[in-house]
């Protein structure tokens, strides 16, 4: 059982952002594409990437050993 911390809204941001950073990247992404803009795609990339970051420090503090 996960016991409960102190910097609780912090992660619950890294999971919720790092959500929505993937679901906004692949759209922009998408747009991007079809649209052939640089820009646009570049940024859904990026989008992508922070996303799977912050869900990625999320995971890797969830699976700490306590000690």
């Amino acid at each position: 059982m996960a016991a409960q911390t102190s910097d609780g809204h912090l992660f619950l941001f890294k999971k919720l952002g790092g959500l929505f950073a993937i679901i906004a990247g692949c759209l922009l992404t998408a747009v991007g594409v079809t649209f052939e803009s640089t820009d646009t795609t570049v940024i859904g990339i990026l989008l992508l990437v922070l996303g799977a970051v912050l869900l990625v420090l999320k995971i890797m503090r969830r699976n700490q050993q306590p000690g």
